[in-house]
């Protein structure tokens, strides 16, 4: 069986006394692609940084290869929302992705060759080679983001946290991220997303967590992205339901 990679134990998060997030509970194994699905204020992103620390948890643990992540820091990669970043901030895309590096070398120590190779590799990697040394207010919204998988990328981590990496960007972008999404499972990583396409969950996930303030379903997605879990996820957004099952029914094979 595979190691567990992260779980998360009656987590509640609150903002200024108001439940965001309630009694979550479940548990992910290694090696896979998790989708984080829900609508709108549903607690995705809270979800995320609760689990890193940046926001504290009213109760309850989070758990990476069954240590605190104060423990397991140096395993975790992060990729914001795009919104969230000071795109402004006067540094070369090469720069963003030696941050990357950071983790490892330490407070004292700054990058040097190796460090530089690493940054270059995972440029190569998301096709951002020929922008290296572009400032990163100059690039389009689908390149910025391709700085940022290449910045997790060079972090060399076990699980991953994607926060909206598909939101505005174009399609070839889009393709680029699930690629690299899937070979980052192929080398047995854990990479957790939040996902607004609930049309694209069954062909880019294997395991989808149904969120909205409560935990609604965690599992595989053959057997958990059901309309019914829908139905509760979702409540009475019908339009959205029946897209959704409209494209389950052209997935699914004829039985």
């Amino acid at each position: 069986m595979p190691a567990t990679a992260f779980e998360v134990h009656d987590m509640t998060v609150a903002y200024h006394r108001r439940p965001v997030l309630w009694d979550i509970d479940f548990t992910l194994p290694e090696g896979k692609l998790v989708g984080i699905v829900g609508p709108n204020g549903a607690g995705k992103t809270t979800l995320i940084k609760a689990a890193l620390g940046l926001v504290p948890l009213a109760s309850g643990k989070v758990e990476i290869y069954g240590k605190s992540y104060a423990e397991q820091r140096h395993m975790v990669g992060y990729v914001p929302q795009r919104e969230s970043v000071d795109w402004d901030f006067p540094v070369t895309v090469r720069d963003v992705v030696l941050m990357g590096t950071y983790g490892k070398l330490g407070w004292f120590r700054r990058p040097g060759r190796a460090e530089r190779e690493v940054a270059d590799r995972c440029l190569e990697q998301v096709g951002m080679t020929a922008l290296a040394n572009r400032q990163i207010r100059q690039l389009s919204g689908g390149q910025q983001q391709r700085v940022f998988l290449a910045r997790a990328l060079a972090q060399d981590a076990q699980v991953y946290f994607f926060d909206e990496p598909f939101s505005g960007v174009d399609a070839a972008t889009e393709a680029a991220i699930v690629k690299l999404l899937q070979s980052l499972r192929a080398s047995g990583k854990t990479v957790l997303l939040v996902h607004h396409d609930i049309q694209t969950v069954r062909e880019y996930f294997d395991y989808v967590i149904l969120l909205n303030m409560r935990l609604i379903a965690c599992g595989p997605v053959d057997t958990t992205f059901t309309n019914e879990n829908l139905q509760k996820t979702y409540g009475g957004r019908l339009t959205i339901l029946d897209e959704a099952a409209e494209a389950m029914r052209q997935r699914e094979p004829n039985r």
